[in-house]
């Protein structure tokens, strides 16, 4: 492809960036629709946003992705924010409008859901497992509302941030009920869990050797159950390897990394998303 003048300008914001797998994928998509765009990593401080909104309107920008830590610190920027970002309270996802607005949304609950909607499951008698009460952690929570589960079961480490954390989605549109339970209760929980999913970045790349379970809590997991590692790097996680050993699924953070990438490029582009392309282009870096 080459860049002329004419080339339009997408990309990803964060701090660290180089680590971002987006723009592999999302070039590759590009090319293969053989798109006049180019989509650029950006490493911004925080101090830094309001010159770079600024600076993104006037090169006219079709859109961005917002990644760790301005998923929240973009939100003041933005004329109009969706609904499942205020839920979530937090954007991945921004574009400027035919009018000059910043439009934000969160498309993580696309990607996280994406895999589990092909499953044959009644999720209303689904009560998923959840641990860890991060930011990464309340998009799982509306999209296995969104799914259709009744009850979400949050496991933390603070029982004060659990109990922040419950509160605040109490205003908000989200129709299933919060439970919360403190780490030292989880060995009681797995056996009863047909969902189980670690947001937190442990068992992350480089430290592969943890695992959000001890091997003995390992061991309490179903055999029909469906273990979901937002982790993408290592594949697999310490974790799922725990849970495929007791004969659950496995679903790792890959897919749904894709699946909200391209929700985000069909918003830019307003093609629709090569997503066997993309998937086969970050599964080659990963693997």
């Amino acid at each position: 492809m080459q860049i002329t003048g004419k080339t339009k300008l997408l990309g990803i914001i964060g701090n660290p960036i180089e680590h971002s797998m987006s723009p592999v994928f999302q070039n590759s998509a590009i090319a293969s629709l053989n798109l006049d765009y180019i989509y650029v990593p950006f490493a911004v401080e925080k101090e830094n946003l309001q010159e770079l909104f600024n600076t993104f309107k006037a090169v006219k920008i079709r859109g961005f992705n917002v990644t760790i830590p301005h998923k929240e610190n973009v939100l003041p920027f933005l004329d109009y924010i969706t609904e499942t970002a205020k839920i979530i309270g937090a954007v991945n996802t921004v574009w400027l409008t035919e009018n000059n607005q910043w439009h934000g949304t969160n498309t993580d609950i696309d990607g996280f859901i994406s895999p589990l909607k092909s499953l044959d499951k009644n999720w209303a008698n689904i009560t998923p497992l959840v641990l860890g009460n991060g930011g990464a952690s309340r998009a799982v929570i509306v999209g296995c509302s969104e799914l259709g589960c009744k009850e979400i079961k949050i496991v933390g480490r603070n029982l004060d941030k659990l109990k922040q954390f419950k509160a605040s989605f109490a205003n908000t549109t989200l129709k299933a009920e919060i439970s919360i339970y403190t780490w030292d209760e989880l060995t009681d929980l797995i056996p009863h869990s047909q969902l189980i999913v670690n947001t937190t970045p442990m068992g992350m790349y480089p430290h592969i050797s943890q695992s959000p379970l001890t091997s003995s809590q390992a061991q309490l997991i179903c055999e029909d159950a469906i273990a979901y590692d937002l982790i993408y790097n290592p594949r697999p996680t310490l974790f799922l390897q725990q849970a495929e050993k007791q004969g659950a699924k496995i679903i790792d953070g890959s897919e749904m990394l894709v699946q909200q990438g391209a929700v985000a490029f069909e918003i830019w582009t307003h093609h629709p998303a090569p997503v066997a392309v993309m998937r086969e282009s970050l599964l080659q870096i990963l693997n």
